[in-house]
């Protein structure tokens, strides 16, 4: 094969197939959300039993939950310019290693004022793991697929979190509630050692840092085997940026499409949230049995994995912005739906997963969309804040959905009301499609 004088390798991977090593990639990033999923979703499989061992009321226990939402938050925001700077493969390690250390010691506290401290250790954790495996994701694939395969390593998740209830059913009655956290601590561990070995930094932001051509060349020739002569030299077709990260992702051509994003992740996480935690309530009150409740809850979870799914595939079709806008409106006239349903497990089930379907696919799919609008050496920041935003949005539906429910709102009224974010967030993404790719020619 001749030399090559600069391969682009942006081209490279966006001409090519996924190759094992992509793949290996993408699987390690899987594992990741998934270890992050089940430790957000341990303190809810283990509340029930911790109220009864150290008798703590529900306010208590909220303010635990509350303290990783604000781990979580605070985690992603200060994380984004950490990996821009540093890179994203030493950020997603020590996350990974930090959730899992902290909820270990969170299985061995001894009062609440502890488990809330830990809890807040183990989100900032969390919170960082997240949006920084999405952009390395999104660097390592071809554009044409890149939506899709996002939305596949983020489908992790939900993944995750059952199997931390299948673990928590188990493994409360044999050996009680700080079992849970011992496995939801030790997983994440038992990985690291993976990561370091098989996990690479990515190639576009080693480009982007200027890093040694040695290091560039090893990963190239692992990912795409005998197409790169080993005296070729690597290039990136991207405009060199004048600003860092922080500042590119707050200047003016930027900053439009930032805060639409921002407000529609929140918009998003305040109604999956809100939906996730109160809907067994609410539909409890309409007189179906804890068992109904749960059916119907775990079928608007259901619905989410397989929209995740569909999100993904159309954003790689169509633009990715109109894409999600479609289906945050279509999520918005389902979610009302659900009021107005008959109190039917069928029925309920079948309205709530096709909410789950939009709402929660719609906002996998935002994963990929901040990964496609910054560049390079900016993408995990603009990524991260998304996630510290959507976060706030998550903290605030706890408040909400309590308020909802003590000032008496029936099922129809929350229903209808929660419409109205969808509708917004929809809005949102039209403007963003509409002004938010204006770039001056020289950035």
């Amino acid at each position: 094969m001749e030399s090559i004088a600069a391969t682009d390798v942006r081209t490279l991977i966006n001409e090519g197939n996924l190759s094992r090593y992509q793949q290996r990639i993408i699987a390690l990033c899987f594992a990741v959300v998934a270890m992050d999923g089940m430790d957000i979703a341990l303190m809810g499989f283990i509340t029930p039993a911790l109220k009864t061992a150290w008798n703590v009321s529900t306010h208590q226990l909220g303010v635990v939950i509350s303290a990783a939402l604000i781990g979580l938050a605070l985690g992603a925001m200060f994380a984004g310019p950490l990996a821009d700077r540093f890179g994203r493969r030493v950020i997603i390690v020590s996350s990974v290693f930090f959730f899992g250390l902290w909820t270990l010691a969170t299985a061995f506290s001894h009062n609440i004022d502890q488990m809330m401290l830990f809890r807040f250790l183990t989100g900032l954790g969390l919170g960082a793991a997240m949006p920084n495996v999405g952009t390395l994701v999104a660097e390592y694939s071809p554009e044409r697929k890149r939506a899709f395969i996002i939305t596949v390593v983020f489908c992790g998740f939900t993944f995750g979190a059952a199997g931390g209830g299948f673990a928590a059913s188990w493994l409360i009655p044999h050996y009680g509630w700080p079992s849970v956290l011992i496995v939801g601590g030790l997983l994440p561990l038992l990985i690291v050692p993976m990561l370091l070995k098989w996990l690479p930094e990515s190639v576009c932001f080693l480009l982007a840092r200027n890093a040694p051509v040695a290091k560039i060349r090893r990963i190239i020739e692992k990912m795409v085997p005998d197409q790169v002569h080993h005296d070729s030299q690597f290039t990136m077709v991207e405009r060199a940026q004048q600003h860092g990260a922080v500042r590119l992702v707050m200047s003016r051509p930027y900053l439009l499409g930032s805060v639409l994003l921002w407000g529609g992740y929140f918009m998003g996480l305040f109604l999956v949230y809100l939906i996730g935690s109160w809907l067994p309530s609410l539909v409890r009150d309409l007189g179906m049995t804890v068992t109904q409740a749960a059916l119907v809850t775990a079928m608007y979870q259901a619905g989410g994995t397989i929209g995740s799914l569909f999100a993904g595939w159309l954003m790689d079709r169509y633009n990715a912005n109109l894409a999600l806008a479609a289906i945050y409106f279509a999520g918005a006239i389902i979610t009302m739906a659900i009021g107005y349903a008959p109190a039917d497990t069928l029925v309920l089930s079948l309205v709530a997963f096709c909410s789950g379907f939009c709402l929660n696919g719609a906002n996998t799919g935002m994963n990929a969309l901040s990964a496609s609008y910054y560049p390079t050496h900016a993408r995990a920041t603009g990524s991260s804040w998304m996630h510290g935003v959507g976060r706030i949005g998550a903290i605030l539906s706890a408040f909400a959905g309590a308020q909802m429910l003590s000032i008496g709102w029936h099922i129809t009224e929350v229903f209808t009301s929660l419409a109205i974010p969808a509708l917004l967030t929809s809005l949102m993404l039209l403007v963003k499609y509409r002004y938010g790719y204006r770039r001056p020619e020289q950035e």
